[in-house]
C-alpha cells in the first residue's frame, strides 16, 4: 500500500458517506421494517457498486487498497460531489484519473454515404459505448425512430433496457440485451477512466435487475455477426442476419448492417418496409450526431 494512502481515515469516510444515503433514493426496494443502521448497509453499497461484500468489508477496515475503477464506482454509488471525490482518491493514496479528453464523435462521412446507398438494408452507425452516431431511413423503420429519441440518450443498449417497444421487437430479448452486456463490458474494459460508461452502466444497474446480474458475471464479447428474430408491427416477422463493419479510419465506430437471404419471406418484408419507408411514414433522415467523448 502507498506510504501515501490513510486507509483508516478512507474506512471512517466512506462509512459516514454510505450512513448519509437514504435506500430509496438509490433505487433499493424497502426493506419494511425498521433499519438496525441508518442509510445504506455494507452489502447493500457492495451491490451497487458491483464488488463482493467481503472486498468493501475489507476496504472500510483498512486492509487492502482499492484500485481506481473501484474507486470512481464508490464515487458514483455513494453520490459524491467533485470535492469529496478528489478527497477519496487522496484517502486512497491514488491521483483521480483525468484521461484525455477525446474529441466528440461524429459518424465518419464515408459510413454516412455508404447509409445513405444502403436503401433496403437497414443499418446503423455505433460509437463508443454504443451510442447510436447515424442511421438510414430503414433502420429507424425496422427498429425505432431515433430522431425522436434525445441525443444524450442515443444509446442502443440503454434503449434495449428501457424502451418497451424494443422488448416487444425481439424475440429474443434477453439473448439480445444479454449480449449487448456483454459487448459494453468489454468496452469497458477497453476504456476503463470513461466516466458517461460509469454513468450509463449506474444508471441501467439501479433500473434493471437483469442489466445488474449480467454486468455482474463479467461476461464479455465482440461485436462480430449474428442471426436476430424479430417481431415488427408493420411487415410481422423477420428473421435477419446482422453483420459488422469497422471503420479504419476510427476503431471507435462500427456500421451494423441488417440483411435478409434473397428471395425468402424475410427479404421481401424488408423490401415492403423500405417502400414503406420512403412514404415519410416512420421519420426523416438522421441529423448529424456530435456525442460527447
Amino acid at each position: 500500500m502507498s506510504s501515501d494512502a490513510r486507509p483508516d481515515e478512507l474506512g471512517a469516510f466512506l462509512r459516514a458517506r454510505r450512513a448519509e444515503l437514504d435506500p430509496d433514493a438509490v433505487g433499493l426496494p424497502g426493506t419494511g421494517g425498521r433499519r438496525r443502521v441508518s442509510g445504506l448497509r455494507r452489502e447493500e453499497v457492495a451491490k451497487l457498486a458491483l464488488i463482493s461484500t467481503d472486498y468493501y468489508a475489507r476496504l472500510e477496515q483498512g486492509r487492502i487498497r482499492a484500485s481506481a475503477p473501484v474507486l470512481h464506482s464508490l464515487a458514483r454509488v455513494l453520490r459524491l460531489d467533485g470535492d469529496q471525490r478528489s478527497y477519496l482518491f487522496e484517502l486512497a493514496g491514488r491521483l483521480p484519473e483525468r484521461p484525455a479528453r477525446r474529441a466528440p464523435q461524429r459518424a465518419q462521412p464515408r459510413l454516412r454515404r455508404l447509409l445513405d446507398d444502403l436503401g433496403t438494408t437497414p443499418g446503423i452507425v455505433l460509437g463508443r459505448r454504443m451510442d447510436i452516431l447515424a442511421w438510414n431511413p430503414l433502420a429507424a423503420a425496422l427498429v425505432t425512430d431515433f430522431s425522436a429519441v434525445p441525443e444524450k440518450h442515443r444509446n442502443y443498449i440503454r434503449l434495449i433496457f428501457t424502451e418497451p417497444a424494443l422488448r416487444d421487437l425481439y424475440a429474443d430479448w434477453r439473448d439480445v440485451a444479454h449480449t449487448c452486456v456483454a459487448q459494453l463490458r468489454m468496452e469497458a474494459a477497453r476504456n476503463p477512466g470513461c466516466a458517461r460508461l460509469a454513468a450509463l452502466v449506474g444508471e441501467l444497474s439501479v433500473q434493471d435487475a437483469d442489466f445488474r446480474r449480467w454486468w455482474a458475471a463479467h461476461h464479455v464479447a465482440v461485436r462480430g455477426v449474428g442471426t436476430k428474430t424479430l417481431r415488427h408491427p408493420v411487415v410481422g416477422e423477420l428473421t435477419l442476419d446482422w453483420d459488422t463493419l469497422a471503420a479504419t479510419a476510427d476503431a471507435d465506430q462500427q456500421l451494423v448492417v441488417w440483411s435478409a437471404e434473397p428471395g425468402s419471406p424475410s427479404h421481401d418484408a424488408l423490401r415492403f418496409l423500405a417502400s414503406w419507408s420512403g412514404s415519410g411514414r416512420p421519420g426523416t433522415a438522421p441529423p448529424p450526431a456530435t456525442l460527447e467523448p
